[in-house]
C-alpha cells in the first residue's frame, strides 16, 4: 500500500507529508486549493514528464517521495534485481526536479532513469486521472482490459513471440530480394568487368616473375660477355687464376720438400684450385643458358603492358583484381543462390505462419471466453452503478487479406501486432438500443461509471494493489453518485482506493477523509492537507452539499450519508 506522500516546493505546496491508510481514502477540498496537484505529484513519482513550470516559485527545486508497504517484492524484485537496487519491505520512490528543467530519479535512494521509475510506478499503482476516460473512449485500449480480464497474457506472449518471428523473416525477404534486384542491376557491367579479367588469366606473384625475365633478356648479351670474360679469368689462358694457383702450388711442393711446414698450405692451395674450377664450370654453363629471344621479350613487354594497363583501369593491384574476380564469379552466380535462400526463407515462413495461426486461435478463443464473461459482468456492475438498461458488448473483427499470415479456415487474414482480431466495446445505456461504440453512445456520467465497472470487474484479476481516482464522478449526481460510492467502497475491499470528489455521497464512505485548503501568509498562497476525524469529516460532507455556508440541514443529512456508509 502506499503509506505516505511527501511533497515540497510544487506548485502551491510549500511541503506537505499526506498518510495513507488501507481502504477507501477521499481527497476534496476547495476549488483550486491543490487536491488535483496531490495527484500530479504522485503522478511525478511515478515517472511521468516533468515540467520546470511545477517549481515552487522562488525555489531550486521541488521534492516529491511516495513510501509504499507490503509485500512488493513479487511485483519489483525483478525489475530491482536486474537494475542492482536492493529492495525489502519498504520501498521509497523519490523524484527531484530542478528550476532548470532538470530531473533526477531514485529508487531506496539509489539513483536511478526516469524510465526505471516509471517502470516501478506502473508496477505499484493504477492511477486514474480524468485523461482516462479519452482512453476508454479509444478502441485501441480495449484489447489490454480484455486481456486483464481474461487472463490470456500467456497466450498473448505466445503470439507476440510468433508474430515477431515473422516479421524477422518477412525482412530477411525484403532484403534477399533487394540483394537481388541490386545484384541484376549490376549483371551486365559485372559480368564484362568479369569476363576482361578472366582472359587475362591472372597468376599471383605473375608481375614479378615477368618483370625478372624481361630484365635477363634485356641484357643477354652483357651477361653472356660477363660470363665468358669471367670463364676466361679463372680458367683459359697461362695467366688465369687456375694456371696463377697451380704455379703456386708447385712452389709450395718444392719448398715442402726442404720445410715441411708448407706441406699445411699445399692443401689450401688445392682447395682454391677447385673453388675456381667449380666456379668456372657454373659460369661456362650459365653463359650456355644465356638466352638470346626478341620475340620472347615482345610477348612478355606486351603482357607486362596487359597487366599495368589492368592496374590502372581498375585502380587495383594484381592481388587485388585477382580476388575481385572470385568475387564477381560468385556474385554472377546469385541468382542460383538466392533462388535457394528464397526456397528456404519460403519454407521457414510456412512453418511460422501455421505457429501463428495456431497461436492466434489459441488467443482468441481465451480473450472470446473471457469477453463474455466481462460483458455480463460489466452490465451487472453497470447496473448497480443506475444503468439498469445497460447493455455492453466486446465485439471481435478480423480483416482478410489474400497475402495475410494468417491462415484460419481456408481464409487468410491480416496479423495485428498483438493478434489478428481488433476489439472493440459497444455500449447502450437504453433498453432498446442497439449497442454502438463508447465514444459514439455514452456520455460523460456515463463513461465515469463504465470505467469504474471496468476496474470493479478486473479488481480480482488484477495484481495492482492501489487505485487512484482523480474526479471518477464526471458526471454524475442523486442515486448514481451513491451507487458510485457503494461500488468504491466494495472495491476498497480488494484495494487500496484513493479518490479526489466533489460528491457527498462518495465523500461520506471514505475510511479516511482528507480535506485540501489553501491558506495566505507573508504574501504567499500555500496548501495544506489535513486527515478530519469524524466530526470534521460529516463537516466537510456538508460542505460538499451547501457550500461554505454549512446549514443544520446540511450537517444533519452529511451526518445521514455517514451512518448509512457503514453499512455499505
Amino acid at each position: 500500500m502506499l503509506s505516505s506522500l511527501y511533497i515540497r516546493n510544487l506548485a502551491l505546496i510549500r511541503e506537505i507529508t499526506v498518510e495513507f491508510a488501507k481502504g477507501l481514502s477521499i481527497i476534496t477540498g476547495e476549488t483550486g486549493a491543490g487536491k488535483s496537484m496531490l495527484v500530479g505529484g504522485l503522478s511525478l513519482v511515478l515517472g511521468e514528464r516533468a515540467s520546470s513550470d511545477l517549481v515552487r516559485t522562488g525555489e531550486n527545486k521541488a521534492v516529491i517521495e511516495a513510501v509504499f508497504t507490503g509485500d512488493l517484492s513479487g511485483r519489483l524484485a525483478p525489475l530491482l534485481d536486474e537494475t542492482g537496487i536492493e529492495w525489502g519491505p519498504e520501498t521509497l520512490l523519490r523524484r527531484e526536479i530542478s528550476a532548470s528543467g532538470q530531473s533526477r530519479c531514485f529508487i531506496n535512494d539509489t539513483p536511478c532513469p526516469v524510465g526505471i521509475l516509471k517502470q516501478a510506478g506502473e508496477l505499484l499503482i493504477d492511477l486514474h486521472g480524468q485523461h482516462d476516460h479519452q482512453l476508454l473512449l479509444n478502441a485501441a485500449s480495449h484489447e489490454a482490459m480484455v486481456d486483464a480480464f481474461s487472463g490470456s497474457l500467456p497466450e498473448s506472449e505466445h503470439y507476440r513471440e510468433a508474430y515477431c518471428r515473422i516479421k524477422r523473416l518477412s525482412d530477411e525477404q525484403q532484403q534477399l530480394a533487394e540483394r537481388y534486384r541490386l545484384a541484376m542491376e549490376r549483371k551486365e557491367m559485372t559480368e564484362f568487368q568479369f569476363g576482361e579479367l578472366s582472359e587475362l588469366e591472372l597468376k599471383e606473384g605473375e608481375e614479378e616473375e615477368i618483370e625478372n625475365e624481361i630484365m635477363l633478356l634485356e641484357n643477354a648479351e652483357t651477361l653472356f660477355g660477363l660470363g665468358s670474360e669471367l670463364a676466361g679469368l679463372l680458367y683459359e689462358g697461362d695467366r688465369s687464376a687456375f694456371a696463377v694457383l697451380s704455379s703456386a702450388r708447385h712452389l709450395l711442393e718444392r719448398l715442402a720438400g726442404i720445410d715441411r711446414r708448407f706441406e699445411e698450405r699445399i692443401e689450401e692451395v688445392r682447395s682454391a684450385e677447385g673453388s675456381v674450377e667449380e666456379l668456372y664450370r657454373y659460369v661456362n654453363r650459365y653463359t650456355a643458358t644465356v638466352e638470346f629471344n626478341s620475340e620472347r621479350l615482345d610477348t612478355l613487354r606486351s603482357r607486362q603492358y596487359q597487366l599495368q594497363r589492368a592496374r590502372k583501369k581498375y585502380g587495383k593491384t594484381i592481388a587485388e583484381l585477382i580476388a575481385w574476380r572470385d568475387e564477381m564469379a560468385a556474385a554472377l552466380d546469385i541468382e542460383e543462390s538466392i533462388a535457394e535462400e528464397k526456397t528456404k526463407l519460403e519454407n521457414q515462413m510456412r512453418l511460422q505462419q501455421a505457429a501463428l495461426s495456431s497461436a492466434a486461435v489459441a488467443l482468441s478463443e481465451k480473450r472470446k471466453k473471457g469477453a463474455a464473461r466481462l460483458d455480463e459482468t460489466l452490465q451487472h456492475e453497470l447496473s448497480k452503478l443506475g444503468i439498469s438498461g445497460a447493455r455492453f458488448r466486446t465485439v471481435f473483427s478480423a480483416e482478410p487479406a489474400p497475402e495475410g499470415d494468417i491462415m484460419l479456415d481456408g481464409t487468410r487474414f491480416r496479423a495485428l501486432g498483438n493478434g489478428h482480431e481488433k476489439i472493440e466495446f459497444l455500449f447502450s445505456a437504453n433498453t432498446g438500443e442497439d449497442p454502438r461504440p463508447l465514444a459514439k453512445a455514452a456520455s460523460g456520467g456515463e463513461i465515469s461509471r463504465v470505467m469504474l465497472a471496468l476496474k470493479s470487474a478486473l479488481a480480482e484479476s488484477a495484481a495492482l494493489p492501489i487505485l487512484v481516482f482523480d474526479e471518477i464522478d464526471t458526471g454524475i449526481s442523486g442515486s448514481t453518485a451513491r451507487a458510485v460510492a457503494a461500488s468504491l467502497k466494495r472495491l476498497s475491499r480488494l484495494h487500496q482506493i484513493i479518490a479526489i470528489t466533489h460528491l457527498p455521497q462518495i465523500a461520506a464512505v471514505a475510511d479516511q477523509h482528507l480535506w485540501v485548503s489553501k491558506t495566505t501568509g507573508n504574501g504567499r498562497t500555500e496548501t495544506e492537507v489535513v486527515r478530519l476525524d469524524e466530526t470534521a469529516h460529516i463537516r466537510a460532507v456538508a460542505t460538499l452539499i451547501s457550500g461554505r455556508s454549512v446549514s443544520e440541514s446540511s450537517l444533519k443529512l452529511a451526518g445521514e450519508l455517514v451512518r448509512e456508509a457503514k453499512s455499505v
